[in-house]
C-alpha cells in the first residue's frame, strides 16, 4: 500500500512544468552588409533562435538592428561564429529567467483591488471587466464577441453613451501573447476614461461625442499560456494539421495579402499565418464585430511591443496609402504629444519601411476595409528589457501613450465624417 502516491502529487507530475529560461541570452547584432546578414540567417537555420526584432528570418537585412534569444547551450557556438566574422554584438539580457522574475517589481497596493501598476493574469482581467461595468453602468458595457479555440470568452468593453450611431474607435491589445505591456495599456485606458469623465475636459468631450470599443486581450489562450507555461509564447493555441507545432500568429491571419511572404507556411514558426485567412476563431470574432460596426468605426488602433514606434499602413507593400500625408501628420503630432510627458522618443511611418514588411496584419486589413485612420503602437522599450518591461514602467508607459491616443481621438472627432 505504501506505493500509492497522493492524488495531488499524481496531478502535478502529469502537469507540464513551465518552461524555464535559465542563463538564456538576448543578443543584439547589427550586420554591416549583406554578407553579415546572411551569416545570421544561416545561424538561424542551424540553431533555435527566437527572433524578438524583427520577428522572422526573412526580414533580416544589412544595417538592421536584430535582437534574438539564444539558449545557454547554443550561445558559445553563436558567439564564436559572430567573433570569427568580426560582427559586433551586445548582450541585452544575460539571464532571461532572472529578468522574467525581476519584471514583477511592484508591490500589490491593496489585496483584492485591481492594480493598474501590475501585470494582471487573465482571471484578474476577466473579473475587472465585470467590475468596470458594475462601477460605471452608464458608461461601460461588456460585449461578448466570440470565444477562443480553448473556449475562453472574447470581451469587448464599450465606453461611451448608449448611442450606436456615434463615431467610434476600435482598440485592441495583446494580439501577441508575450507583449504584456499591451493589455496593461488597454486596462489603463478603460480605467482612465471611466474615472476622468466629467473631470478631464478632453476625455469628457470625447466620451460625450464618441464611443470606444476596447478588446483588452485579443489572444486570450496565448496570454494564459504565457502566464502559466511559457513566458515567451507569441501565437494563439490552435492545433495545426499534420504538425506537432501549436498556434497561429493572429496578426498574420487577416485577409489582406495573406501569406504573401516566404516561410509563412511552416506551423512551427512564430509568424505562421494559419491554414487560411480568418481561420482562427479570435480573428473571425474581431473581423465580424468590426464589419458589423463599420458605419460608426472611424479609427482602428492596435497595441504591440516593443520598439517605440507609431505605425500606419501599409505593411505588405511599399506603396503608400491615398491619405498617407494625413496619417503621417497625425502620427507625427501623436508622437510629439507622447514625448511631452517623459521625453520618450517614438519614430513613426508606414509599417513596411519603418519596422519591416508584414502580410495579413490587422492594421492593413482594417484600412482596406474602409477605416482610413488605422495605427499600431509599438510600446516601450527599445530593447533593454524587450518583452519583459518591468512593472515599475507600466504607469509611465500608459500615461504617455494615453496622451497620444487622446490626440488621435480628438483628430478623428474633428476630421472624419
Amino acid at each position: 500500500m505504501r506505493f500509492i502516491l497522493p492524488l495531488g502529487l499524481i496531478a502535478t507530475t502529469l502537469a507540464i512544468a513551465p518552461v524555464r529560461f535559465d542563463r538564456e541570452k538576448v543578443l543584439r547584432v547589427k550586420p554591416q552588409d549583406e554578407k553579415q546578414a546572411n551569416i545570421i540567417k544561416d545561424l538561424a537555420k542551424t540553431n533555435q533562435l527566437d527572433f524578438w526584432y524583427p520577428d522572422a528570418i526573412h526580414h533580416i537585412a544589412a544595417n538592421m538592428t536584430i535582437d534574438f534569444r539564444v539558449s545557454e547551450k547554443e550561445f558559445h557556438s553563436i558567439q564564436s561564429a559572430l567573433d570569427q566574422n568580426k560582427m559586433h554584438y551586445e548582450i541585452l539580457i544575460h539571464d532571461l529567467q532572472e529578468e522574467i522574475e525581476k519584471q514583477f517589481d511592484v508591490k500589490e497596493d491593496i489585496p483584492g483591488r485591481h492594480s493598474y501598476a501590475k501585470y494582471n493574469n487573465w482571471n484578474k482581467i476577466i473579473a475587472w471587466t465585470k467590475k468596470m461595468v458594475h462601477k460605471h453602468p452608464e458608461m461601460v458595457s461588456r460585449i461578448k464577441i466570440g470565444t477562443t479555440v480553448e473556449d475562453n470568452p472574447l470581451y469587448v468593453l464599450k465606453i461611451g453613451k448608449r448611442d450606436e450611431r456615434r463615431k467610434a474607435i476600435f482598440m485592441d491589445c495583446g494580439i501577441h501573447a508575450r507583449e504584456w505591456i499591451s493589455p496593461a495599456f488597454c486596462q489603463w485606458f478603460v480605467y482612465q476614461a471611466a474615472k476622468t469623465y466629467g473631470k478631464n475636459k478632453i476625455m469628457t468631450k470625447l466620451l460625450d461625442r464618441m464611443n470606444f470599443y476596447v478588446l483588452p486581450v485579443f489572444n486570450v489562450d496565448g496570454y494564459i499560456w504565457s502566464w502559466t507555461q511559457n513566458r515567451m509564447w507569441r501565437k494563439n493555441r490552435s492545433k495545426n494539421q499534420n504538425s506537432k507545432c501549436i498556434g497561429t500568429d493572429l496578426n498574420r491571419n487577416f485577409n489582406v495579402s495573406w501569406n504573401s511572404f516566404p516561410n509563412t507556411k511552416n506551423p512551427c514558426l512564430n509568424t505562421y499565418g494559419g491554414p487560411e485567412p480568418e481561420s482562427e476563431k479570435e480573428t473571425k470574432a474581431v473581423t465580424d464585430f468590426i464589419r458589423s460596426h463599420l458605419k460608426s468605426i472611424k479609427a482602428y488602433i492596435t497595441f504591440h511591443s516593443y520598439s517605440q514606434m507609431l505605425l500606419f499602413p501599409y505593411g505588405y507593400t511599399s506603396k503608400l496609402p491615398a491619405n498617407h500625408k494625413d496619417l503621417a501628420k497625425v502620427a507625427k503630432i501623436g508622437t510629439d504629444v507622447l514625448a511631452t510627458r517623459y521625453e520618450t522618443r517614438y519614430i513613426y511611418g508606414p509599417i513596411a519601411s519603418t519596422i519591416y514588411p508584414t502580410s495579413g496584419s490587422s492594421l492593413d486589413w482594417a484600412y482596406n476595409l474602409g477605416i482610413k485612420h488605422t495605427f499600431a503602437f509599438e510600446l516601450r522599450d527599445k530593447g533593454k528589457f524587450g518583452f519583459l518591461l518591468p512593472e515599475s514602467l507600466i504607469k509611465p508607459t500608459c500615461k504617455e501613450t494615453l496622451l497620444a491616443v487622446k490626440y488621435i481621438a480628438k483628430y478623428i472627432l474633428k476630421h472624419t465624417s
